[in-house]
């Protein structure tokens, strides 16, 4: 149809007024070339502008000039690799990170997602479910937003500091702190998760149940996802894995937080 004549059909027939959608910004950070440009091509299908670049020194060049809504992230890049470059973004933003990879070792994946990636997809992928991807961190993303600050709600909405057998969780900093007063890091991954076992201590919560809430998504789950995680969330709790006294293996059904004092 000619343009110069699309206004007047339109006005002719009443129809509705059309909300464009907000367009949204993603920062694609890949060393090859040629998937590059076929995802700036395809992502601009669906309303989401693309800026490209090869490695760590161009993403940050790119987010120091410009707002993204997104970071699609390669796990194999020269010189610096995309584990170091998410904790570097997570850092310093809680911009959301999409992960690409042509390895798919649980190990890779769940360690991506404990330094802060929302989401991780293998290579090859059909770029439709990548921008379906994109659409499920920005909406649970807007949620998060709309809600107010981070924490698990029930808990969080009733205080802000947790303590439990000495320690304490400090749920808007996001920091542990040992008995002795030392502040124990804390991946996004390990702080749901911790959380969550606070919210229901003394109970077997199942390892999808713990997968859900640790992921803050609904993403596809891997084989020993979950047992990783409480794995390293054990060593931060300085919890011995033989004989675990905060978190306890229940065979069969999942895991139970054993804390005795909580307030």
């Amino acid at each position: 149809m000619n343009p110069a004549t699309a206004a007047p059909v339109a006005a002719q027939r009443r129809l509705p007024p059309v909300e464009i959608p907000k367009t949204t910004r993603a920062l694609i950070v890949d060393d090859n070339i040629e998937l590059r440009e076929l995802l700036g091509g395809y992502l601009g299908r669906f309303n989401i502008d693309s800026e490209a670049v090869g490695d760590g020194q161009g993403m940050r060049k790119a987010l120091a000039q410009g707002r993204f809504d997104v970071v699609i992230l390669d796990l194999m890049l020269p010189g610096e690799d995309g584990l170091s470059l998410c904790r570097e973004i997570r850092g310093k933003s809680d911009i959301p990170i999409l992960m690409l990879t042509a390895r798919c070792e649980p190990t890779d994946r769940i360690i991506g997602l404990e330094l802060g990636a929302d989401d991780y997809m293998a290579k090859p992928f059909e770029p439709r479910e990548l921008v379906a991807r994109i659409q499920t961190i920005l909406r649970r993303v807007r949620d998060d937003a709309s809600r107010g600050p981070a924490a698990p709600a029930p808990l969080a909405d009733a205080r802000s500091h947790v303590r439990f057998d000495g320690w304490e969780l400090d749920g808007v900093l996001r920091q542990l702190q040992t008995p002795e007063g030392l502040v124990v890091p804390l991946s996004n991954a390990e702080f749901r998760l911790l959380w969550t076992f606070l919210e229901a201590p003394r109970r077997v919560l199942s390892r999808e149940q713990l997968l859900d809430a640790a992921r803050g998504r609904s993403i596809e789950a891997f084989d020993r996802s979950i047992d990783l995680l409480v794995s390293r969330l054990r060593q931060k709790l300085g919890d011995d894995p033989r004989a675990p006294r905060l978190i306890k293996t229940v065979r069969g059904e999942g895991y139970l937080f054993d804390a005795r004092e909580i307030g």
